[in-house]
């Protein structure tokens, strides 16, 4: 079992900069993939950005490729993502996931184990 609490949401302007936090209680295995969904008012859930937590492979939405880098700190089981340029089609609540198959399959989602609560980003115009 898994674990996962976001944080580091709230108001930015177009153009700001914003990093998300993800904490994740529980084994975190090489082999798992971690990664970032988000969900717009009205609109699906969609996949932003994933790592391999063993050797940091990555993925990314071409909507975000450019702007928002995924990291993780191994040592504190956290998870990252740092918003740059931020846009108003960027406002979601974002959620955190885990796919303990890796990360071939996260995009879809479909694979998911965990999820997060989720932490709203909101970005003005």
């Amino acid at each position: 079992q898994v674990q996962l609490v976001e944080s580091g949401g709230g108001l930015v302007q177009t153009g700001g900069s914003m990093r998300l936090s993800c904490a994740a209680s529980g084994r975190i295995f090489s082999s798992t993939g971690m990664g970032w969904f988000r969900q717009a008012p009205g609109k699906e859930r969609e996949f932003v950005a994933a790592i391999m937590w063993g050797f940091g492979g990555t993925k990314y939405a071409d909507s975000v490729k450019g702007r928002f880098t995924i990291s993780r700190d191994k040592g504190e089981n956290t998870l990252y993502l740092q918003m740059n340029n931020l846009k108003p089609e960027d406002t979601a609540v974002y959620f955190c996931a885990v796919d303990r198959s890796g990360i071939a399959d996260m995009p879809r989602g479909s694979g998911v184990d965990f999820w997060g609560k989720g932490t709203l980003v909101t970005v003005s115009s």
